[in-house]
């Protein structure tokens, strides 16, 4: 195993949640290195973190979509965080609180000096929704490093699966990373922390969205 895979693994099972912000005031402070996670309600962010992890509840999971409300910081150690973003595209959400997630999660994304990468999940059976698009899009506008993970692959056949992997990498930047990914059986465990070592361990910035 090489030294940059071992790091990765030692960073993430070694995860903490350290707080949840409401506000841009209440952000920890802008240093060190950290990765967003960001997706539709009810896509699997929440399972993937635990996966990922190697932790069963280190994220509040929910059938009730919605439910993240806050950005939740998971402290890796002093120097490395995970960040889970609210969701979006939750239909039942009151107008006002989906601006309030809106400011907060634009507010955060634009001004976050430690920001390394940003993870957008997708089921895999509904990827490039609107908001997914949209966020991608930004990112890209930003020049911040983009990786695609298909969730709850394990809903679909292998065909399947790569049809839809193929479809979505069309639609992106070569350089952004495309992958598929099951909480439940493990799939594309491996490539995931490959991309978390790139932006948290070794320091790379893969080409943003085109």
């Amino acid at each position: 195993m090489c030294q940059s895979v071992s790091a990765i693994r030692r960073l993430l099972r070694q995860a903490e949640y350290l707080i949840s912000v409401h506000n841009r005031s209440q952000l920890p402070p802008d240093q060190g290195r950290e990765v967003a996670i960001a997706g539709r309600s009810n896509a699997g962010k929440s399972s993937l973190i635990n996966r990922l992890c190697h932790r069963k509840a280190l994220a509040r999971t929910s059938r009730t979509p919605g439910r993240t409300r806050q950005l939740v910081f998971f402290r890796l150690d002093d120097d490395h965080h995970l960040v889970d973003l609210p969701g979006y595209g939750f239909a039942r959400v009151g107008g006002d609180l989906k601006r309030h997630w809106k400011g907060l999660i634009q507010g955060y994304l634009e001004k976050r000096q430690a920001l390394a990468g940003l993870v957008i999940v997708m089921d895999v059976r509904h990827p490039l929704k609107e908001g997914d698009v949209e966020l991608a899009n930004w990112a890209g506008s930003r020049g911040l490093p983009l990786h695609l993970v298909l969730t709850k692959a394990d809903k679909l056949g292998r065909g399947k699966q790569n049809e839809a992997l193929l479809q979505v990498r069309k639609q992106v930047d070569a350089n952004v990373g495309v992958q598929l990914f099951s909480a439940t059986s493990g799939q594309g465990v491996d490539e995931l922390e490959a991309a978390m070592s790139d932006w948290l361990v070794d320091g790379r910035e893969n080409q943003p969205a085109g």
